[in-house]
C-alpha cells in the first residue's frame, strides 16, 4: 500500500468512525501513541479499542489530510478535522508520524493535536 493509499484509508475509517478499518491498516505488533505523555495503544486489538472509544462521541466528521512527508519508511502528515463532539462544533489540527513497514503497514503511529470549539478552517498555508 503506497502512502497516499493509507491516508485516505485512514481518513475513510476515521470519517465512518470504523475501527476494523482502522485496525487493519495497522501490523499486528503495532505501536499508536496517541497522547505523548501516555502510554501507547499496542497491536491491532490495541488501535480498535483506541478508536471505538474516541470516535464514540465524535459526528459529522470530516477529516482532510495534507501532503505526505517522506524519509525512507517514515512519513509526516497533517490532518485537520472538523466534526462534532458530544454535539458540540469542534475542529481538530494535528500532524502523525508514522513508521511502515515494508508490506506498507504502519508500526509506529505518534500524533501532536490542538482542538479548539468551533468550525475553524485551515491557514492557506496548512497541509503542503
Amino acid at each position: 500500500m503506497v502512502v497516499e493509499e493509507w491516508l485516505e484509508a485512514y481518513r475513510r475509517a476515521w470519517e465512518e468512525r470504523d475501527p476494523e478499518a482502522a485496525a487493519a491498516l495497522f501490523t499486528e505488533d503495532a505501536e499508536y501513541l496517541d497522547n505523548i505523555y501516555g502510554e501507547p495503544h499496542r497491536g491491532r486489538d490495541g488501535v480498535r479499542a483506541y478508536w471505538s472509544d474516541v470516535t464514540a462521541a465524535q459526528g459529522d466528521v470530516s477529516v482532510r489530510m495534507g501532503k505526505p512527508l517522506r524519509d525512507g519508511s517514515r512519513v509526516a502528515a497533517e490532518f485537520w478535522t472538523q466534526m462534532t463532539v458530544d454535539g458540540a462544533p469542534t475542529t481538530l489540527a494535528g500532524c502523525l508520524l508514522l513508521e511502515f513497514d515494508d508490506s506498507g503497514l504502519c508500526h509506529r503511529l505518534r500524533e501532536y493535536w490542538s482542538f479548539t470549539e468551533g468550525t475553524i478552517e485551515p491557514p492557506p498555508v496548512w497541509g503542503n
